[in-house]
């Protein structure tokens, strides 16, 4: 096997024994592929690990930057208690359609809200509104504002909150300096802030499977 074709064998491994796709699952990934949406939603492994990360938090209040058709949103919501709130901002009006049906049909229509426009946008308006502070934050959006959206993530957040930011390595491009490329610069501007920024911790973990090779950094607020 080539080695593309081991990383997706032992992806499709763990997924079968950790993250079986369920029918909300499969029709979420049906009404994407049938709307014609990217096809760049997280796997079923990086999403039981959103789910997992935001059981960890204890997380009632969620803030998600990028929705898609809700793939990620789902996985994110059923980590939530009866009680938690989940705030999804998308840009493009006809994801935010297919993933409003997405979330409805797996039942979190109630604490899920997608909110449509672009996040630089929506942000100040969310931030007028003085919501609790969010316990997660995931960031999956236009690369090329990775470190607007961390910024607006510290703002909305507090001590012991997590920041998820997806896709920071890019295939390996995230390592050269002199790129033009707005999600490389996106990404190691985002890197760099977890990296100096007083109020946060971080790492970045490279991953291979079946979305081939990139990664995702973790970030904690410190105070």
């Amino acid at each position: 096997m080539s080695e593309s074709q081991v990383w997706d064998a032992v992806d499709a491994y763990f997924t079968a024994h950790l993250a079986p796709h369920d029918e909300v699952m499969e029709a979420a990934l049906r009404d994407s592929e049938a709307a014609e949406l990217p096809p760049v939603n997280v796997t079923a492994s990086q999403g039981k690990l959103l789910q997992l990360l935001a059981e960890i938090q204890g997380a009632r209040n969620i803030l998600e930057i990028g929705t898609l058709g809700g793939y990620s949103t789902i996985w994110l919501g059923r980590a939530l208690p009866a009680d938690g709130h989940l705030i999804s901002l998308e840009y493009n009006p006809k994801h935010a359609e297919v993933a409003t049906r997405n979330i409805a049909r797996a039942g979190l229509e109630a604490q899920v809200e997608v909110r449509v426009g672009a996040a630089l946008d929506l942000l100040p308006l969310l931030a007028d509104e003085n919501p609790p502070p969010f316990d997660l934050v995931f960031i999956d959006a236009d690369k090329a504002n990775n470190a607007n959206y961390l910024e607006w993530a510290l703002r909305l957040t507090s001590t012991g909150s997590l920041i998820v930011v997806d896709n920071v390595v890019r295939g390996g491009r995230v390592t050269d300096a002199d790129s033009d490329a707005g999600d490389v610069r996106g990404s190691r501007a985002a890197i760099e802030l977890i990296g100096s920024h007083p109020r946060l911790s971080g790492t970045a973990i490279q991953t291979v499977g079946t979305k081939g090779y990139d990664g995702f950094a973790l970030a904690r607020v410190l105070a």
